[in-house]
């Protein structure tokens, strides 16, 4: 029975049923013992005392802009409406204020996550399964489990330039006329992205990339006919050449269903000749990314550059109200030098990592680390104990499912492959117009927008700084299991099946250094696979 591909195509009742079930096991797990280790963790001593700044009023300095302040500061506003963990109350934000006050607006934004990565995910291909797998790889991430739980920015940056992707995608599924509202909101949270922290921008700029791929693609075809800023075309090739016999497209990116995507460019003969065109470009494929091209230059500069710049300017609006000095522009300029005279090494941070190692994961960050002699103990305790001398391990370890990260990073980069061998042949004047080539040029692009700017920052990083990063990579692996999912051969179902139970098997291995479960020193030491993860 496992051979049979018809196994996995979800009716709308198990794919609504799997997600509810995704979200709530997220939200559970973010909210369980969210106070617990009653004191500031990791960056908390940053962010959290400049949210509670906002509501007592006080002048402060901020290097990064202010949205993720303002939304944590609704948080404690309202936390201190509800009787929530009151056992759990410090001072050390400034004010006298419970553990979960600043905590659980993250844990809440951080569990809708795998809705928005599955929402992309769907619309790049109209593939329930794909969008099932999405949302539950997004869900056994370790990374974005751990920044859900405290007050820090980092899920906040994503979920909006995650919800300005999807927006686009929604708008690009619409007619023109009916499109200009949602683009407009793309816009928006892809401003508000870079509002949270400029790195924010990344999201925009893998817009840029694949925009402007696309038009190079048209051009290519159309030469001096293609007019990008009145035209409303497709990058797509009339070519008659079949996609199936391009070498990947043969093997591990073909679907055992009866319907691939060879033939989604293949005309429909019972239409008119003038017609032919329009339907094979848009009825046939199932990827709205068909459609990126008929935004126009002017559209696509209101939407994307001056929408963006306003949300971003507006949001700065109650930071100067409150904060008048400095203004605007000399708010930037010091946020700018404070991160240029931040240097790079271990004599900076003992945690900073070069951009390349995040690929494999080489250094995760240690949030909280304390040792009791019992569990009885109370956490942090202040002195704490000497090194190695307790007997129980509290460690917040900000790292990703290894089995999931390395497999993600094996499937973009095999992407990127398919990728360049396809844009090869489109840059030549072909390039087939497939779901998968679709897909392939909007995962490898955004991937790549988030990682390589990196190359040019001097100060030190740090690993969550690939989350963005992470996202496409781990729905590029989601559609490669999905696609030997719905391959007829049993050996790619076991494949892909065997995949997902790895993935969710290691999340519940490394799970307690997520939570800050208390360990013992082995059981710490089984999960420290590297020196360079301690």
């Amino acid at each position: 029975m496992i051979g049979n591909h018809k196994l996995y195509q979800l009716s709308k009742y198990w794919f609504r049923l799997g997600l509810i079930a995704i979200f709530l096991a997220s939200a559970l797990i973010r909210f369980w013992g969210l106070g617990r280790f009653n004191t500031l963790v990791f960056d908390e001593v940053y962010y959290a005392k400049f949210a509670n700044n906002y509501l007592t009023g006080t002048d402060f300095f901020n290097a990064h802009p202010p949205l993720s302040q303002y939304i944590i500061a609704i948080g404690m506003w309202l936390g201190s409406h509800f009787p929530w963990d009151q056992q759990s109350l410090n001072g050390l934000a400034g004010s006298l204020r419970s553990t979960w006050s600043y905590r659980w607006l993250n844990a809440l934004t951080g569990s809708f996550i795998p809705l928005v990565v599955a929402g992309i995910a769907y619309q790049l291909n109209r593939r329930r399964s794909y969008a099932l797998i999405a949302a539950l790889l997004a869900g056994a991430d370790g990374l974005f489990l751990v920044e859900s739980r405290y007050a820090l920015n980092n899920v906040y940056l994503v979920i909006l330039g995650l919800l300005g992707n999807l927006c686009l995608l929604i708008a690009l599924s619409q007619s023109q006329s009916k499109r200009w509202i949602i683009l407009a909101l793309s816009g928006a949270c892809f401003g508000a992205s870079a509002c949270i922290k400029w790195n924010g921008l990344w999201f925009l700029f893998g817009l840029y990339l694949l925009w402007g791929m696309a038009l190079l693609l048209q051009w290519r075809r159309e030469g001096s006919k293609f007019k990008p800023w009145v035209g409303a075309g497709l990058f797509v090739s009339g070519s008659k050449r079949d996609d199936s016999r391009d070498w990947v497209g043969a093997g591990l990116f073909t679907s055992g269903s009866k319907r691939d995507d060879s033939r989604e460019t293949r005309p429909d003969k019972s239409c008119p000749p003038a017609k032919r065109r329009v339907n094979t470009q848009n009825s046939t494929l199932k990827t709205s990314l068909v459609n990126l091209t008929q935004l126009n230059g002017i559209q696509f500069l209101v939407n994307f550059a001056i929408i963006p710049a306003l949300t971003y300017s507006l949001l700065w609006i109650p930071h100067l109200i409150m904060n008048p000095q400095p203004g605007f522009w000399e708010a930037h300029y010091r946020i700018l030098t404070f991160h240029e005279k931040i240097g790079s090494g271990p004599e900076v941070h003992p945690y900073c990592s070069k951009w390349y190692t995040w690929l494999i994961m080489l250094r995760p960050v240690a949030y909280f680390y304390q040792t009791a002699q019992s569990t009885r103990e109370q956490v942090p305790a202040y002195p704490p104990l000497p090194k190695g001398y307790g007997q129980v391990i509290y460690d917040v370890h900000a790292m990703g499912n290894p089995i999931l990260w390395w497999l993600s990073t094996a499937a973009i980069l095999l992407l990127l492959l398919l990728l360049l061998q396809r844009l090869w042949s489109g840059i030549h004047g072909y390039f087939p117009p497939t779901t998968v080539n679709y897909i392939s040029l909007y995962l490898g692009l955004n991937w790549l927008a988030q990682l390589l700017p990196w190359i040019g920052v001097s100060r030190c990083t740090f690993l969550y700084h690939y989350m963005g990063a992470s996202v496409f990579s781990g729905l590029g692996l989601a559609w490669l299991i999905d696609r030997w999912l719905h391959r007829g051969q049993e050996s790619w179902q076991i494949a892909a099946i065997t995949v997902i139970s790895l993935i969710l098997l290691a999340f519940v291995f490394w799970l307690p250094i997520y939570l800050g479960l208390p360990l013992s020193p082995g059981g710490h030491q089984l999960r420290m696979w590297f020196r360079s993860w301690i």
